[in-house]
């Protein structure tokens, strides 16, 4: 089994005072990931999933404190509650608990952030540390096996992407992938948002496996997907980000006119799903999107090791009304870091615009001779 990146702090967090939110997509390893943390505890627990019908009800009907505890068991030390975003006024009851009897460390995981985020915020302020899990990262195979194993298994990567059971089962990807697809990615937006065309989610987000890498406009969205408008659109696209399907990168606009100031871009988490999404299993030599995987393969290896070493960084691309572009930019501190991201070694010039511009900034070229000290 891979170890992940944030398993240690997560231990290291437990019994110090505060709630742990552990938020991530289904099927991405937090419940595997817990049990790791759990075994090296060594603390009498109990494993709530509020996915089984009859924990939920529990939950649903536990009002007092009293009752919570006996829906815990007042002899552990540790409950975790696994898809909590399904229990009504979870921030309340966890907070209930957390107030009541401080000695239990609660663990609660959510594979969507419409109710953890939204109704916990207030409720847990200042008693919560949230964690982030995301599909298996590159570095976390490489330190698995080996950085050379792990760069021969770089074109699988970028077709099949690096979903737990995906990475566990060599073979078999394409068919885990579909199984995904099919039963878990929607699952938390149809439930909670009460959508009633779910046909429109599926276009929407075909749509936009087409245009990674390119900038998105929500009235052409609007008319790919049909009968559907333009507000819908929006709404339907903050919903795939809280469901950690997809994630978006604004234009970077600070001094030049010509600059789109309100442009955006939308990345999938992992190349998989994208692939899955479009139907095409190809490999990268074989395809004319291989610049776009590359590209999203990247930014989200280097968003996963961004939020594992919590570098607070803003994350950007750039590009002019005259069409010059940067693929990526990170502000740090009040400095810039411009990286452009390409599949081939070719020399590549940063736009003099930009470079005269921003006279305080790096730039970068990745590509596959060097991509590892980007994404580690």
């Amino acid at each position: 089994m891979i170890k992940r990146n944030i398993q240690d702090t997560i231990l290291s967090s437990c019994f110090k005072g505060k709630i742990i939110l552990l938020l991530g997509a289904r099927q991405v390893g937090k419940t595997t990931l817990l049990k790791e943390v759990v075994k090296q505890m060594h603390e009498p627990y109990v494993w709530l999933n509020a996915d089984e019908s009859d924990i939920y009800e529990a939950f649903v009907h536990a009002g007092t404190s009293t009752q919570l505890l006996r829906l815990i068991g007042p002899n552990n030390k540790l409950a975790i509650i696994d898809e909590a975003q399904q229990i009504p006024y979870i921030g309340k009851k966890l907070k209930l608990l957390y107030d009541t009897y401080p000695h239990i460390q609660l663990i609660a995981t959510g594979s969507s952030s419409f109710e953890l985020q939204n109704h916990m915020a207030e409720a847990l302020t200042g008693r919560k540390t949230v964690f982030h899990l995301f599909p298996i990262s590159y570095k976390e195979t490489a330190e698995d096996t080996s950085a050379l194993e792990a760069k021969r298994m770089l074109d699988t990567r970028l077709v099949y992407g690096l979903y737990p059971d995906v990475v566990n089962n060599p073979g078999k990807e394409k068919e885990v992938l579909v199984e995904i697809a099919n039963s878990y990615l929607y699952k938390d937006i149809l439930q909670m948002e009460g959508i009633r065309k779910p046909a429109h989610i599926e276009k929407l987000l075909r749509a936009l496996a087409f245009q990674i890498g390119n900038e998105v406009s929500y009235n052409e969205l609007s008319r790919t997907v049909g009968n559907i408008d333009v507000a819908t659109v929006e709404r339907y696209l903050d919903l795939f980000e809280k469901a950690y399907i997809i994630y978006k990168l604004p234009a970077f606009s600070r001094n030049l006119r010509s600059e789109i100031k309100k442009g955006k871009k939308y990345y999938f988490y992992d190349n998989g799903i994208r692939n899955v999404l479009i139907s095409n299993f190809t490999q990268p030599q074989m395809r004319i999107d291989t610049g776009a995987l590359w590209e999203n393969f990247l930014i989200s290896e280097r968003l996963k090791n961004n939020h594992y070493n919590k570098r607070f960084v803003n994350s950007y691309f750039w590009r002019t009304q005259g069409r010059a572009e940067i693929d990526y930019i990170e502000e740090t501190d009040g400095i810039l870091h411009a990286y452009e991201i390409k599949w081939s070694d070719k020399i590549v010039r940063f736009p003099g615009s930009f470079v005269e511009t921003y006279p305080n900034h790096s730039t970068d070229v990745v590509n596959r001779t060097n991509f590892e000290s980007f994404i580690y």
